[in-house]
């Protein structure tokens, strides 16, 4: 074991240790934080690009939709309680490798899977019936705003999160991989929840998910229901 397997293992230690109250600190702390980090993330993209609106005005920010967004935020905390509990459980085992390569390898299976699975989950989400109960809330938002990203009914925010803990109980991913992706999955959300495009035009091309490919979701709601990339869309013939 090398040196930064060693203060990983320690780390791991630490949090393995942590009482139910600790943890429940820990993770409305975290997430609060996360959630204040995006927030920031997006005003400050919005302040300092200087690309056209892709509409010519943002979602204005509501209190209902202020109150739901930090709901959204106490329902990441339970699904990251969920995840201890299944590590404590051993149905999660953590995984310790150090390699940059096989980091790199997971942190891409994450991102591909978890696009493959929220692409059915986000198309699920547009059937009339649950579209009408859950989904329809987001979709007020057909221009955006700072919040838009947290506007979600607590069951997609729940469901989006157990269908990573089933790839965390299926392959042992390390922590490092998994925080990572975390990072990017906040920052992509962020990003595609803009009102300007962030991504150069010609990242369309190499199926990045781009915020004008996200955009046209919200404008067109029959079309690119998938995160990260296009490339679900391309292959289902939802692609706009």
């Amino acid at each position: 074991m090398n040196f930064n397997e060693t203060v990983l293992s320690g780390y791991l230690k630490i949090f393995w240790q942590f009482s139910w109250p600790e943890w429940l600190m820990f993770s409305l702390i975290s997430n609060v934080l996360l959630y204040l980090f995006s927030i920031g993330l997006y005003l400050f993209i919005d302040k300092t690009c200087h690309k056209s609106p892709l509409q010519e005005k943002d979602h204005p920010v509501s209190a209902s939709d202020f109150y739901l967004s930090l709901f959204t935020v106490i329902c990441n905390s339970l699904v990251m309680l969920i995840g201890v509990f299944l590590w404590k459980s051993g149905w999660i085992e953590l995984g310790s490798t150090q390699s940059i390569m096989r980091i790199g390898l997971e942190v891409m299976a994450l991102l591909l899977f978890m696009d493959l699975c929220m692409y059915f989950f986000h198309y699920a989400a547009h059937l009339p019936f649950v579209y009408k109960l859950i989904h329809g809330k987001h979709h007020e938002h057909v221009s955006t705003n700072y919040l838009s990203l947290f506007v979600l009914h607590p069951f997609e925010t729940i469901g989006f999160g157990l269908m990573m803990l089933v790839l965390l109980v299926c392959y042992d991913f390390s922590a490092v991989s998994i925080s990572i992706y975390l990072l990017i999955n906040l920052i992509w959300g962020t990003i595609g929840h803009l009102n300007r495009e962030f991504f150069p035009s010609s990242f369309d091309k190499f199926f990045v998910g781009t915020t004008r490919f996200h955009n046209q979701h919200h404008l067109d709601e029959t079309k690119n229901f998938g995160f990260y990339t296009s490339i679900w869309d391309r292959v289902f013939k939802t692609y706009k």
